[in-house]
């Protein structure tokens, strides 16, 4: 009786790909590259996950107010950069469509932290704890805490630099901490979180906000914060907003908020050497691949004519150039994003400012490898366009 062939038998004699054979030929080059093509991903990695750490920080209180439309100061680049009067959001109540009209005030103060006296600064939050502006059920249930003179509501994602507050309040001290030059003292805590920009938040009564920067600054608002009427049509709110005040305010929803938040720090210096540090590694990238790939092909010039010889085309070859830059590009990108998260979860416990990876920022460091790829493999043809059949004899 014959029996057919093992599937074991027929998996052995497997021919592998052209394009690995080439590549693992030379082993110690393959892990040479692989290297290079992980420490190009590592830069870009690093590049986009602080961008997007600093992105995602700067937008935490603009994601966080609980409003449908928002006014602001028409010279504004971000939220807290200037004022409007406080009359101007009575005005806006009685327009058709408003629920609610609530102030919001955020501004910067002088920090004194208790721990070694050094001072920096901290960004206050202030509202009326009648009339709550946030989202965040932590620090609306504890509204009338701040009511209290000269107390506040500290964020327990801050940065160091601000001492170790939210540690020493669950342990149940009282210390008087210095803001603008006044004694308060913590009366509950919240999660929030920093960034780059800005250490720490404090929330803290509109009548305490008073008390810190005088009575002048209690009627300039940074934000005015809208609820609409159950089924009111935002745009045609805002529209009658624009028509009623004046044009030194204008009237915002909340995508347009955060987008004007991100818009102004992507044009900061900051924002711009991430853009550049993520265009650096690209490159870096593109020339190690494409250094990997031409050596290959120098060295199988002869290799590549004899294959020619017998039949195959100009396509046919290129297509395993193509295919040996697309599996380094794979192989390269494991090892690149394990060393950038662990980098991340590094700098996050050195800093305290969460840089997190994301879904996006993945997929966005995947596709540039495999572009980078691409381009350094179309770059690297042009010497297997020379082998010459004729060669070989």
């Amino acid at each position: 009786m014959v029996f057919g062939k093992s599937p074991l038998t027929r998996l052995s004699r497997i021919e592998k790909p052209l394009a690995w054979s080439q590549l693992s030929h030379q082993r110690v080059r393959l892990l040479v590259a692989l290297s290079g093509i992980s420490f190009a991903n590592i830069l870009i990695f690093m590049q986009l996950g602080f961008r997007a750490a600093m992105f995602s920080g700067t937008t935490n209180v603009p994601a966080s107010l609980d409003g449908d439309v928002f006014l602001v100061n028409e010279k504004s680049q971000f939220l807290g950069n200037e004022t409007f009067d406080k009359p101007q959001l009575y005005r806006a109540a009685a327009v058709p469509g408003v629920a609610t009209a609530r102030p919001f005030y955020y501004n910067t103060a002088s920090w004194v932290n208790p721990d070694n006296r050094k001072t920096t600064n901290v960004t206050v939050i202030a509202m009326n704890p009648a009339q709550p502006v946030m989202s965040i059920p932590a620090i609306n249930t504890q509204l009338a805490q701040v009511e209290q003179t000269d107390r506040m509501l500290f964020d327990t994602k801050s940065l160091p630099s601000l001492g170790a507050i939210a540690t020493e309040f669950a342990a149940g001290q009282d210390l008087p901490i210095e803001v603008q030059g006044r004694k308060m003292r913590v009366n509950g805590t919240y999660a929030l979180g920093s960034n780059i920009f800005k250490r720490g938040h404090v929330v803290i009564s509109d009548v305490n906000y008073l008390r810190l920067f005088g009575a002048a600054q209690a009627t300039q608002l940074h934000a005015g914060v809208l609820k609409l009427d159950p089924g009111a049509d935002a745009q045609a709110v805002i529209a009658e907003l624009e028509r009623t005040l004046p044009e030194t305010i204008t009237a915002l929803s909340h995508d347009e908020l955060i987008a004007l938040e991100e818009s102004y720090w992507a044009k900061e210096p900051a924002g711009i050497i991430f853009d550049f540090g993520t265009i650096m590694g690209f490159v870096v990238g593109v020339v190690i691949v494409y250094q990997v790939l031409y050596s290959d092909v120098n060295d199988h010039l002869s290799e590549y004519a004899t294959l020619k010889a017998i039949g195959y085309s100009d396509g046919q070859l290129l297509l395993v150039v193509f295919q040996e830059a697309a599996i380094l590009a794979v192989l390269g990108f494991m090892p690149g994003l394990l060393s950038a998260l662990g980098l991340y979860s590094l700098l996050s416990n050195l800093t305290g400012v969460a840089v997190l990876m994301r879904l996006g920022v993945g997929l966005q460091v995947f596709s540039m490898t495999l572009v980078m790829g691409v381009l350094s493999a179309a770059i690297a043809v042009r010497k297997l366009r020379s082998a010459d059949p004729a060669d070989v004899f």
